[in-house]
């Protein structure tokens, strides 16, 4: 096996998670906030595509999902009010709250979008890649390779947050 075919795996674990969080869920529930700091179903979602979209995208010379308009006008969409290029990476409680979504197919279908070009860049991937340099701004300086596992990790993470909050709601409905 090829370390690509081993992040194309990874990432869709991520898919899988981030379906399985959201499936079924009404807008109230994707919305809840277990309490006035904590991160909702939604947030966590959005946020996790967010940063996969960005850094696929810088690591590989691509357009955001989220900003190109020809990929699904995602941003108009989702209507938020933030910054246009804003991931979530330090946000406030009062801007988590600002993530709100009608529905869970606004959610995944954005997110199958980045994966989608996600897929497309990592089936272009030959070994030697993984060793380039993504970003400087670090000691030692982040390679394509320590990229990509690391917006894996972050995104299994909240992945497995958004389901854990998701339980959290449901449980406190019933």
């Amino acid at each position: 096996m090829h370390a690509k075919d081993i992040l194309i795996d990874g990432y869709g674990r991520i898919r899988e998670e981030v379906h399985a969080a959201v499936e079924g869920l009404g807008p109230d529930e994707l919305n809840a906030r277990p309490d006035g700091e904590a991160n909702s179903v939604a947030w966590l979602v959005w946020h996790l595509t967010r940063v996969q979209d960005d850094h696929i995208a810088d690591a590989f010379g691509l357009d955001q999902v989220w900003l190109d308009e020809a990929a699904g006008n995602w941003e108009k969409r989702f209507g938020l009010g933030l910054p246009r290029h804003d991931t979530g990476y330090g946000h406030s409680a009062a801007a988590v709250g600002k993530v709100r979504v009608e529905s869970a197919g606004l959610l995944t279908g954005y997110y199958d979008a980045v994966h989608e070009r996600t897929l497309g860049a990592l089936r272009s991937l030959a070994a030697r890649d993984l060793e380039r340099v993504v970003d400087e701004n670090w000691d030692p300086p982040v390679t394509l390779g320590v990229r990509l596992v690391s917006v894996l990790s972050d995104d299994l993470q909240h992945a497995g947050q958004a389901a854990y909050v998701r339980g959290l709601v449901q449980r406190a409905a019933s």
